[in-house]
């Protein structure tokens, strides 16, 4: 069984790494990566010296942050209120449930989204015949990082409780007995056992969730940046693919995504630091 996997792993994630040498070249798909002028950090000064870049990377950069406000704690709180608030049936009901959307297609998802607070969604068809103002929200640049955020924890917050859950099904049930028999409530047992117990888990979940900062989804901005323009849109896979695929400037496309990915390993990095700093493992133990 491991064999396939390895050979997965090396076909489909190590092997395209010999695509990066094309953010070094004037890359000409008929001449090849071997025949193709070599360009040195050119791509990177082009990169650089590109505003639309700079957008990009501060709308990344805001919409990170913003979902990892707002979302990156709904997994745990639902991992808990799954854990020591709902009976069992209850329990595995509200899983399927919260689990289902994880799986929907992100063209599936926006659309969902679209029916319901587009501009002839259910919401607005509701606000009209009520001769009540309409909300502009699927076609908003204001609202659009909200947006966007909603549809995040609406997909995947039921997916993010799996780990939780692992973590806290391994836990010793004693220690709730103990501390129940001293009269300690539910808050002060979440308080004092569950979270203490989850601390190494939300770590190391925080330390992958500030990797993959950089990558916020494509599908999704892709499929709504007409709707709300660039300005609001544009983040560093829509650019690489706008700016770099669509044009066939691949170099300039494979100098984005490089950056990109230069930019997270050396975000894990500093997290896994601080999170040394704290006596947390981490990805790895020092």
């Amino acid at each position: 069984m491991v064999v396939p996997a390895a050979v997965l792993l090396l076909v489909f994630n190590y092997a395209p790494l010999f695509g990066l040498l094309t953010a070094f070249q004037y890359y000409d798909p008929p001449a090849g990566v071997w025949n193709s002028e070599w360009a040195g950090f050119e791509q990177f000064r082009r990169l650089f010296a590109d505003p639309l870049f700079w957008g990009a990377l501060r709308n990344t950069l805001y919409l990170s942050l913003v979902q990892l406000v707002l979302f990156f704690p709904i997994p745990i709180a639902l991992a808990l209120l799954l854990n020591s608030v709902l009976g069992v049936r209850v329990r595995n009901f509200v899983q399927s449930v919260v689990y289902l959307p994880h799986f929907f297609s992100w063209v599936l998802v926006i659309t969902i989204f679209q029916q319901m607070l587009g501009g002839a969604g259910a919401l607005n068809q509701f606000l009209r015949s009520h001769d009540l103002q309409t909300w502009d929200i699927t076609t908003n640049p204001g609202t659009f990082v909200l947006l966007v955020t909603s549809q995040v924890v609406w997909k995947e917050a039921g997916w993010g409780i799996v780990v939780f859950l692992a973590a806290l099904s391994a836990m010793n049930p004693g220690l709730y007995e103990a501390a129940a028999v001293d009269g300690a409530g539910p808050f002060r047992r979440m308080w004092h056992i569950t979270l203490p117990g989850l601390r190494g888990v939300i770590v190391l979940m925080l330390v992958l969730r500030l990797g993959g900062a950089f990558s916020v989804g494509f599908e999704q901005f892709l499929i709504q940046r007409d709707a709300v323009g660039h300005d609001a849109a544009e983040v560093l896979d829509t650019y690489a693919f706008y700016y770099g695929i669509a044009t066939g400037d691949y170099s300039l496309g494979a100098a984005a995504g490089l950056f990109k990915s230069v930019i997270s390993l050396l975000l894990i990095w500093g997290a896994n630091r601080i999170a040394h700093s704290f006596g947390e493992d981490g990805l790895y133990r020092r």
